[in-house]
């Protein structure tokens, strides 16, 4: 060691203390229904430090405090973010988009055509490839679908994250996700990134919602997607919301959710499996079916 780094020796590693992991895992779970296990402790410590380093504190007992304030109720929010994955982009599950575009869909389109009205929320948006992916499909099979009612409500609890989506503008590399037949709905103005035309943004409306709280929605839908959210929750939590999008579904309208989620609870009784991690809601009189095609669940991956 130098003369000089003796001086100035490295900061002390800042602690995350049991009471401190107690504090934002209670948080967590209050604010957004966010499941922390004691296992998720050094992924807690890993992206909250960086946090820490930002907001020029040196303890996480500062940060506790400071999260437990009305003046942090805006670093609750990044916190969440911190702690989440937003990992996503176009078609992703490719799967639900060809059950949309080969069953669903079309009578759905047909019936607008009559008059009728379509509606499909993206209730984790996260930064807007799903939405505009149902929008891309809507509009490959409908390309007046604007004039017609339908329309897209996409929501996600994370204000900042709703701002990107409503930008609807992408890094270059995003567009391989694209298929051929949905890129005449994107516009590439430059090399290093692409945006999302007017034609697919005016089917989507976008909206600031926490799934553990009360919507203000009111429904019902034809279609909802909400993939890869549930897992963050605790298994009574997500039967919960389960159930309260059953409640919001159009007999005969669909549920898609994530690779690694399953429905459990109540909302068996309403809704019936109708191919890989996809139900559809049970008209009167029907019985929900025996077998079960979703994937086995992995609770609480945060990654």
């Amino acid at each position: 060691m130098t003369a000089a780094a003796s001086r100035h020796p490295e900061p002390e590693r800042a602690k995350l203390t049991d009471a401190d992991f107690a504090v934002i895992a209670d948080l967590a779970m209050q604010d957004f229904g966010l499941h922390l296990t004691p296992a998720k402790r050094e992924l807690v410590y890993s992206r909250l430090l960086k946090r820490l380093n930002l907001l020029g504190m040196d303890q996480f007992q500062t940060y506790c405090q400071y999260i437990q304030t009305p003046a942090g109720a805006e670093e609750r929010q990044a916190m969440l973010s911190a702690l989440t994955t937003n990992v996503t982009h176009f078609f992703r599950e490719a799967h639900h988009f060809q059950l949309l575009r080969e069953k669903v869909l079309p009578p759905l389109i047909e019936a607008a055509r009559q008059g009728a009205k379509v509606r499909i929320w993206s209730a984790a948006c996260s930064a807007g490839q799903e939405p505009y992916s149902l929008a891309f499909t809507v509009l490959n099979l409908c390309p007046d679908a604007a004039r017609l009612n339908i329309r897209i409500l996409a929501t996600d609890v994370d204000p900042q994250i709703l701002a990107r989506a409503e930008k609807a503008v992408y890094p270059i590399e995003e567009l391989k996700a694209i298929p051929e037949s949905a890129r005449q709905y994107v516009d590439r103005s430059g090399t290093a990134s692409f945006s999302i035309s007017a034609k697919a943004r005016e089917l989507v409306t976008f909206g600031n919602l926490n799934l553990i709280e009360t919507w203000p929605i009111k429904g019902p839908f034809d279609i909802i997607f909400c993939r890869n959210v549930a897992i963050y929750f605790d298994k009574l939590t997500q039967s919960r919301l389960w159930a309260r999008f059953a409640e919001l579904l159009t007999p005969g309208g669909h549920l898609c959710i994530g690779h690694s989620e399953r429905v459990a609870g109540p909302a068996e009784t309403m809704i019936s499996p109708v191919g890989v991690t996809a139900y559809r809601r049970l008209r009167p009189g029907e019985q929900s079916t025996a077998s079960n095609l979703t994937m086995p669940q992995q609770e609480g991956t945060i990654s």
